[in-house]
């Protein structure tokens, strides 16, 4: 169990959440959720001791695993150790044993008292079974047995996220914190990672930005909003609509408050000076009983997504004949045929490091192809968000001006009026580009996008960044774009809702083209086994 009593942050000038008093009880697994920004990060970091709360104190089992987000801290380690590392006391009683083995030559009474003493304390925590237990969670997390010997330095990114998370779900912990957990997992590995923590029975309390992981995992969602964090029971959606049904009442409290509060002032302010001293002193009363501080608004806030087409491109959108792109002797794809249509949704799926990417940049001239050609058709307007997008964004201008160079004949107010619907609302259209955020990044390129209107979107991991709130406008917005579609995403709800035909690249030098839906390429050849 884990106990939070009393606990306030304040960030940057901006308070986070006050006198928070919740309990994450064990057999429970939670989702922390609310809007970037919003604190579910710091929290996280609070529960897990890593830094502390302007006042208040936190609780948490001796035996407590934390998704670790440094991923250079163990390069020197075996991945195999780097995994048992996430059981302390167990990784501690093993080295000291190694050590004192190691030194056998001047071996006394005492060093055999406290070999006995580091041999029960790894029989206790089921030691003579941690790498058998290792090697299940990274094979689980998709990481191959020849990796297991090498250091973490010799890791890609993407490797060294899955060995941490292996790292925090082995030994089984008393609680467990992760922050992201499907960061760089595809779509088979985040299904792995779901069974596995639905048999979990510590307190599990998880942020991710992935709907229906959510959906699947959690029994509780604890959301933080109104300047504390409300618990509801069930997962994201259920919360989403018992807190749709009680935040009219709030607000509405709220604006009750906010009109007395105005009213009351504007009595003190009218009669201060005059002979009705007496009322305003008790209009002054009133007002401090009704605490101006107390009046909270939602933090809640979501994009408005509209992906518009400008001129309509010709009814053959693109023509691939025979496509291949090898790099050396490794082949990522060859032979592949496909004709796009008009108005073609097309899902772009697979595991991580197959060539989804690669294939998108081929597609696009950013890449030469081994063999096979391509061909887009007549009036064919490309918008494209990669998938690293650091470096696309100009540096050394203003919001403001930065998108209004994508359509110089637009009036202020259209370039002003649409950044306020990304959320980037009065003065901060005027912040450098040189300052932004990952989310506030994608969103002014999806900003570009709607600005610049194309009738093919092509899009590598757009919910990079994005909160939950802005996933669900951005699914909004594919859904209702009328132009055609390129999507790579490992989101299953945003695959879902938005394609209607699904590219699968396989790994094994080919690419499936199905043209149904995700759900049904699921059930059909991978949750049923069937060949593809």
């Amino acid at each position: 169990m884990i106990t939070i009593s009393t606990v306030s942050k304040t960030y940057g000038g901006r308070k986070l959440f006050e006198d928070v008093d919740v309990t994450f009880a064990a057999g429970n697994r939670y989702g922390l959720t609310g809007p970037n920004g919003a604190g579910k990060s710091t929290f996280m970091k609070i529960i897990a001791g890593d830094i502390e709360p302007d006042q208040g104190h936190v609780s948490r089992p001796r035996k407590t695993a934390v998704l670790k987000q440094d991923h250079s801290l163990f390069n020197e380690f075996r991945v195999l150790d780097t995994v048992i590392m996430g059981n302390q006391p167990l990784w501690e009683a093993m080295q000291e044993r190694d050590e004192i083995y190691a030194n056998a030559e001047d071996f006394t009474d005492e060093m055999g008292m406290r070999i006995a003493e580091l041999e029960c304390i790894v029989a206790e925590e089921d030691g003579y079974t941690a790498e058998a237990e290792a090697e299940s969670l990274l094979l689980g997390l998709g990481i191959p047995a020849e990796l297991h010997q090498s250091t973490m330095a010799e890791l890609s990114g993407g490797m060294k996220v899955r060995v941490l998370l292996a790292q925090a779900l082995f030994g089984r912990p008393e609680a467990m914190m992760l922050d992201e957990p499907t960061n760089h997992l595809d779509l088979d590995t985040i299904e792995w990672l779901e069974n596995f923590l639905v048999g979990y029975r510590g307190a599990l309390v998880v942020i991710s930005h992935d709907r229906r992981f959510l959906n699947a995992i959690t029994t509780h969602t604890a959301d933080i909003d109104y300047e504390t964090i409300i618990v509801y029971p069930g997962n994201y959606d259920d919360m989403v609509r018992t807190k749709g049904q009680i935040r009219g009442q709030v607000e509405q409290q709220h604006a009750q408050k906010q009109k007395k509060v105005a009213a009351l002032n504007e009595f003190i302010q009218r009669f201060s000076a005059g002979s009705r001293a007496s009322q305003v002193q008790s209009r002054k009363k009133q007002l401090d009983k009704l605490d101006q501080a107390s009046i909270k608004r939602s933090n809640i806030q979501r994009p408005y997504i509209r992906f518009e087409v400008g001129e309509e491109s010709g009814r053959h959108v693109v023509d691939i004949t025979d496509l291949a792109k090898a790099f050396g002797d490794l082949d990522v794809f060859s032979g592949f045929r496909a004709h796009v249509n008009r108005g073609d949704r097309i899902g772009i799926v697979g595991k991580d490091g197959v060539g989804k990417t690669t294939l998108i940049r081929t597609l696009l001239g950013e890449l030469e192809p081994t063999a096979g050609s391509y061909e887009w058709g007549q009036k064919t307007s490309i918008g494209y968000l990669p998938q690293e997008h650091e470096e696309t964004i100009q540096k050394g201008l203003t919001i403001d001006s930065w998108l209004h160079g994508f359509k110089p004949g637009a009036d202020l107010e259209e370039v002003r009026g649409l950044l306020g619907r990304m959320l980037f609302r009065g003065d901060e259209g005027k912040k450098s580009t040189d300052v932004l955020s990952g989310g506030e990044r994608v969103r002014m390129l999806f900003s570009q996008l709607m600005i610049t209107r194309p009738n093919t979107l092509v899009l590598d991991e757009p919910t990079n960044h994005l909160d939950l709130e802005s996933i669900a406008a951005l699914a909004e917005g594919l859904s209702a774009y009328q132009g055609t579609l390129l999507l790579v995403t490992h989101d299953r709800d945003l695959l879902t809702e938005a394609c209607t035909r699904i590219w699968h690249v396989t790994g094994r030098n080919e690419i499936v083209d199905y043209r149904g839906s995700w759900d049904e390429y699921h059930d059909r050849y991978i949750a049923g086994g069937g060949e593809i």
